[in-house]
C-alpha cells in the first residue's frame, strides 16, 4: 500500500448469519481520485461503504485514513475525520424539515437559520433545488436524494462516498452533479462511487474495483473499458439484449379522464385535467423531473388517495376513482412503489410475511394463514427472480436494494395482474437484474397485461415503452409512440413545452 493513499483497507471481512458480505477486501483510494466500486446486487458494496463510514463494524481487518490506522466506531467519528456518505436508502426523519435533518449531522454551534442559508447556497451552486423549510414526508424520492447529497457536501468532506447517487436524478441533474464532483476532486477531495450505470462510471471515474460475492475480483481504468467488458467483469457475462416485439394492443384497461386533484400538502403538486389510456398488451411510460405530480398521480391510481371523482379513473370500464387499494387489487390492479422499504415492504418482516401486503393465496376462508404455503410461495419467487436472500424467512431489510426490488417486482408480476403500475422499476439494480426485470415486464405485456411505467430513466423508457407521456407541473403531455419520441422532444416537454396542436391519439 502507498503511504500517500488517502484511504487504505487491508483484510476487511464482515459476516452475517446468512452470508459472508465482505471477504478479506483490500482497497486503496488516492487523493483526488474518483474510484468506482462495481458489482452486482449483493456483492458486498454497500456493506463495505458502511464499514468505511462507521455505520457497520468489520469482523476483522484494518482501516488507514491519511496514513494512520483508525477505528471508525460511528458516522459521527467518520464525519469528524472528513468522511461523508450518501446512502442508497435514505436516512431522513420524515417528521422533520429538510433543514432540521441536515442540522443533525452538522456542528451544533450553527443555528438552524444558518444551516438553512447554507442549504440554499449549496443548492443554488449545484443546481439542486431545495426548500429548507419543507417537511421530508412531503418530498418525492428524487427530492430526498437531493437532501442527502446537500447534507454530505455541507460537511466539506475529504472522502465522499456516494451509493447510487443518480438513481432518481434527471439527466440534466446528473450532468450538474458530475460538474460538482469534478470540482470537488480538483480541490483534493476523493470520491468512492457506487453505481450500476456503467456509462456513468466510464464517464466519471478514473479507477474501478470490482467485487463479486464479497471478494475483490479485479481492478481497471473504466475509461479504457466498454459497457460490455465492465458487465463481463461484474457478472461474468453481458446481459441479453431486450427482445421488444411490436405490441398487440387490445381493449382499454385503464382510463384517466379529466382527472384534477388539489394537492394534499402545501408542498405537493396540483393535478390538472389529466387524460390517459393504457390498453391490454402495451407498456405506457411516464417521464418527467421528480416532483412534478408523479407521486400524486401514483397515489390516485393505486387507491391510496380516494378523493378522485369516481368516473375520472376507470379500470376495465368500471369507475374506481373513489375506491381504495383493496378493491382495485381485486379487479387486477397491482402496484410497485418507488420506495422499497416502508411502502413496498415492511423492513422488519420476513419476505414470506411481506407477501401478505398484496397477496392472499395463503390465507384461508376463515382467515388463518397457511404458513407452509406462504413460505413455498416466497421460495418460488426467490428462485424465479434469482433473489439473493437467506430464504423466505429473511427480513426484507437484510437484502440489498436490488435484490429487494427483484422480490417486490416478482411478487406483483407473479399475481398475474390485468394492470401493473411500476414506479422506478430498476432503481439501484445492477445491469443483469435490470435486464431481468425489464424482460419480465415485456413478457407480462406480451401476455396481454396493461403496464404503466413511471421512471426518471429516459433510456429505460425508450427501451421498454410502446408509448410515452411526460409529466410537468401537474399536467400530462399528449402521448408519443416510441418512434415519435426523441430525447430532445421529451426533454423540452419536461419543462411543460407542449401545445394542444401536438395532441395525438391515445
Amino acid at each position: 500500500m502507498s503511504a500517500s493513499a488517502l484511504l487504505e483497507l487491508n483484510g476487511i471481512s464482515k459476516r452475517y448469519p446468512a452470508v459472508l458480505a465482505n471477504d478479506s477486501i483490500a482497497l486503496q483510494v488516492m487523493p483526488g481520485q474518483i474510484h468506482a466500486i462495481l458489482g452486482e446486487n449483493g456483492a458486498g458494496k454497500s456493506t463495505l461503504m458502511k464499514i468505511i463510514y462507521g455505520a457497520v463494524q468489520p469482523d476483522q481487518g484494518e482501516i488507514r485514513f491519511q496514513g494512520k490506522p483508525v477505528h471508525i466506531r460511528n458516522p459521527q467519528q467518520a464525519r469528524a475525520l472528513g468522511i461523508s456518505m450518501v446512502f442508497q436508502h435514505f436516512s431522513l426523519f420524515d417528521t422533520l424539515s429538510v433543514a432540521q435533518n441536515v442540522w443533525l449531522g452538522l456542528d451544533k454551534s450553527l443555528s438552524l437559520a444558518e444551516v438553512s442559508r447554507r442549504i440554499l447556497d449549496k443548492a443554488a451552486a449545484y443546481g439542486l433545488d431545495l426548500d429548507p423549510e419543507r417537511p421530508v414526508h412531503t418530498l418525492s424520492v428524487g427530492e430526498m436524494q437531493r437532501v442527502e447529497i446537500i447534507r454530505a457536501l455541507l460537511c466539506e468532506p475529504r472522502l465522499l462516498i456516494l451509493d447510487e447517487p443518480t438513481s432518481v436524478l434527471t439527466p440534466q441533474a446528473v450532468d450538474k452533479l458530475f460538474t460538482v464532483l469534478r470540482q470537488l476532486v480538483s480541490e483534493g477531495c476523493s470520491i468512492l462511487y457506487i453505481s450500476h450505470k456503467l456509462h456513468e462510471i466510464r464517464a466519471l471515474c478514473t479507477h474501478c474495483t470490482v467485487l463479486r460475492a464479497g471478494k475483490v475480483t479485479g481492478t481497471c481504468d473504466p475509461r479504457e473499458q466498454t459497457n460490455a467488458s465492465l458487465s463481463q467483469m461484474m457478472i461474468g457475462s453481458e446481459p441479453p439484449a431486450l427482445e421488444h416485439r411490436d405490441s398487440k394492443r387490445g381493449a382499454v384497461v385503464l382510463e384517466v379522464d379529466q382527472l384534477s386533484l388539489a394537492r394534499l400538502d402545501p408542498f405537493g403538486t396540483h393535478l390538472s385535467e389529466l387524460n390517459m389510456q393504457v390498453h391490454q398488451g402495451e407498456i405506457v411510460g411516464i417521464a418527467g423531473v421528480s416532483g412534478n405530480g408523479q407521486r400524486e398521480l401514483l397515489y390516485a391510481l393505486s387507491g391510496e388517495d380516494t378523493r378522485s371523482p369516481a368516473q375520472s379513473i376507470r379500470l376495465g370500464g368500471q369507475a374506481v376513482g373513489s375506491q381504495g387499494p383493496t378493491e382495485r387489487r381485486a379487479m387486477g390492479l397491482h402496484f410497485v412503489p418507488d420506495e422499497r422499504l416502508g411502502r413496498g415492504a415492511v423492513p422488519s418482516l420476513s419476505l414470506a410475511h411481506n407477501l401478505l401486503l398484496t397477496r392472499t393465496e395463503a390465507v384461508g376462508s376463515t382467515g388463518w394463514i397457511d404458513m407452509g404455503a406462504l413460505a413455498t410461495q416466497a421460495k418460488d419467487i426467490i428462485a424465479k427472480y434469482q433473489v439473493k436472500a437467506g430464504g423466505p424467512q429473511a427480513a426484507a431489510q437484510s437484502l440489498s436494494g436490488g435484490n429487494l426490488q427483484k422480490f417486490i417486482v416478482g411478487r406483483e408480476i407473479d399475481a398475474a395482474p390485468t394492470l401493473l403500475i411500476v414506479s422506478q422499476p430498476t432503481w439501484g439494480v445492477d445491469v443483469g437484474a435490470a435486464a431481468q426485470i425489464r424482460a419480465a415486464l415485456v413478457a407480462l405485456r406480451d401476455a396481454g397485461c396493461a403496464v404503466l411505467v413511471i421512471s426518471e430513466e429516459l433510456d429505460e423508457l425508450f427501451e421498454l415503452c410502446d408509448r410515452m407521456h411526460v409529466m410537468a407541473q401537474g399536467r400530462l403531455s399528449p402521448s408519443l409512440s416510441r418512434e415519435q419520441a426523441t430525447v430532445a422532444k421529451i426533454g423540452s416537454w419536461m419543462s411543460g413545452l407542449w401545445s394542444a396542436s401536438e395532441e395525438t391519439v391515445n
